[in-house]
């Protein structure tokens, strides 16, 4: 190569370098209530506003509501705690209330931002939860990881690097950490790939057992299923105390009723869709 196209490329290359964004920086994991994890580059994003609503807004759930908030109270003290699985229908209020939960035990020790972060890790991105780990193990401050609609399918094999974290590995889970997953499954495994090992495996106890002993990992089990109508309307009706939605309590009803029959359900979701809509008719905001 002569020395003329050397300095061509060398020339390129610093114009290209010059054009390229720098790399975003690492949050300080000291200063915000909550993160979103990104597998590539290893990199904690801090989130200035979480979405979440009250705790005392979720209704219908008031079982799993005290469980895993003294479960996250224990373990923001210090105190032994259990990974969480919550596991039922969808939009009954899973994701919700572990956000809540979280900024509840939060205010209760002087936060925001408070000793406990939250961070979210999405399904795809399970496989970098090592390398997760390593980044917040040696700090001072507690992190429940969380990680929303967590399933595995087919030839996923990323259960297994999970299994290890939660565990079964030779560091294990750093006691400054606990895990959280929702999942509209309570193995985490849809039925047919439990039954396909069972049909094709050498030893169908033993492949099924590699399967569905991934849930066995969280010492909590939370099951969320669909309201009945009561529990609907109070979710409705306290929707509508706290933003303040002037209707009539049996107009509130009756357009609920229609509202959950046009979708087919009925469910924390639902309920917070009809309110939107409720709150929209009115010109109001919900803040």
């Amino acid at each position: 190569m002569d020395q003329d196209l050397r300095t061509t490329l060398s020339r390129i290359v610093e114009a290209l370098d010059r054009l390229a964004p720098p790399a975003p920086a690492d949050a300080d994991i000291t200063a915000a209530e909550a993160y979103v994890w990104h597998a590539a580059g290893h990199r904690l994003e801090a989130v200035s506003k979480v979405n979440r609503v009250e705790l005392d807004l979720l209704q219908g759930i008031e079982r799993q509501k005290e469980t895993l908030l003294e479960n996250t109270r224990r373990f923001a003290k210090g105190l032994p705690a259990n990974n969480a699985l919550l596991w039922g229908s969808r939009g009954a209020g899973k994701s919700s209330i572990v956000k809540a939960v979280h900024a509840q035990v939060n205010r209760e020790m002087g936060g925001p931002p408070g000793p406990l972060a939250l961070i979210e890790i999405h399904r795809e991105d399970i496989p970098s939860l090592p390398a997760l780990l390593s980044r917040i193990r040696e700090t001072d401050r507690r992190f429940v990881v969380f990680c929303d609609d967590l399933s595995f399918d087919g030839q996923d094999a990323a259960y297994k690097s999970l299994k290890a974290v939660l565990e079964g590995g030779i560091e294990g889970r750093p006691e400054n950490v606990v895990f959280y997953a929702t999942s509209n499954r309570r193995h985490l495994m849809p039925r047919d790939m439990i039954e396909n090992e069972r049909s094709t495996a050498i030893n169908p106890s033993e492949a099924v057992e590699e399967k569905v002993s991934l849930s066995d990992r969280f010492g909590l089990w939370l099951g969320f299923h669909n309201a009945d109508q009561d529990t609907f309307f109070a979710m409705i009706e306290g929707y509508a105390r706290r933003y303040k939605l002037e209707v009539p309590a049996e107009d509130l009803r009756r357009q609920a009723v229609e509202w959950s029959v046009t979708r087919g359900s009925r469910s924390g979701r639902v309920a917070w869709q009809f309110i939107q809509e409720v709150a929209g008719n009115l010109g109001k905001k919900l803040e």
